[in-house]
């Protein structure tokens, strides 16, 4: 992206795909070393399987140039906002958000590269 500053609603959609790929890229390198979870990236669609066969899901959402997380504590919504992907409602980084629900979900620490 050309600046850090980009807001979604102007964020083309070309800039969109490549931020949402480094993002899923990141997590599916992160999480396949980690013992007990298994993490499958397909299509735009990371799946993190947990040790009870609970699902962490995460999407693009392109309309709304969102990334879109599923578990089984609720689902969110991330937005790029302030140079980082934040949740629209709480405003906390999809990364620590992540990082809580893996853990939570998962019993599982996670480590971002």
């Amino acid at each position: 992206m050309a600046s850090a500053r980009i807001m979604a609603g102007i964020m083309t959609e070309s800039e969109f795909h490549r931020a949402a790929d480094l993002v899923l890229a990141r997590i599916e390198s992160a999480v396949e070393s980690i013992d007990g979870l298994d993490v499958d990236l397909e299509a735009g669609v990371l799946t993190i399987e947990c040790p009870d066969a609970s699902r962490i899901i995460v999407n693009r959402q392109t309309p709304n140039r969102e990334i879109w997380v599923a578990a089984r504590s609720g689902g969110f919504h991330f937005a790029w906002r302030e140079g980082a992907w934040r949740d629209t409602r709480s405003g906390e980084e999809l990364f620590a958000s992540l990082a809580r629900l893996i853990e939570l979900q998962g019993g599982a620490r996670v480590a971002w590269s």
